[in-house]
């Protein structure tokens, strides 16, 4: 049985791909997106089921998210330098950045890929629409907003 040049190199780089998830049990840098590689750590209030909600936006967007209840989230807020007017009901950390709020998960996967030199984003509040806080007949228009040490901008507008 003979092969076509483009079966054997694809049937090559298929066996590469499964021993190397079979040998380090995770899938190679070089196959996996941002998402696929890092996992998503979740601070939220155990009342706050919207925090619910955007951690399956993550997971179904392809983040590997973990979730941890906190009774008070102001320390966690404290400690990755959320501005107080930036705030949200929950707090998360990935990649070495902070994301405050109903972050969409194509603007974390954006920020990922770019590394800009900033703390993290922030959707401030809980604006309706935005992921974990859909509702039926109402969406409001948002901004996503990139934070750092001495600056902020719009990363993105939803």
């Amino acid at each position: 049985m003979t092969h076509s040049r483009r079966q054997f190199v694809k049937r090559a780089g298929a066996a590469t791909f499964a021993a190397a998830v079979m040998m380090t049990g995770t899938i190679p840098r070089a196959f996996a997106t941002p998402a696929e590689m890092l996992e998503v750590q979740v601070y939220r209030s155990p009342s706050c089921n919207c925090c619910l909600k955007w951690a399956d936006h993550l997971r179904e967007n392809g983040f590997s998210v973990k979730v941890e209840n906190r009774d008070d989230l102001a320390d966690i807020k404290a400690k990755y330098g959320v501005p107080q007017d930036l705030q949200s009901c929950h707090t998360a950390r990935v990649g070495g950045y902070t994301i405050e709020g109903h972050v969409p998960a194509q603007d974390i996967s954006k920020l990922l890929d770019t590394k800009p030199d900033a703390r993290g984003l922030a959707v401030p509040g809980m604006p309706l629409g935005s992921p974990g806080m859909e509702h039926p007949f109402r969406k409001h228009s948002y901004n996503v907003v990139l934070f750092g040490e001495a600056r902020r901008l719009v990363f993105a507008q939803h």
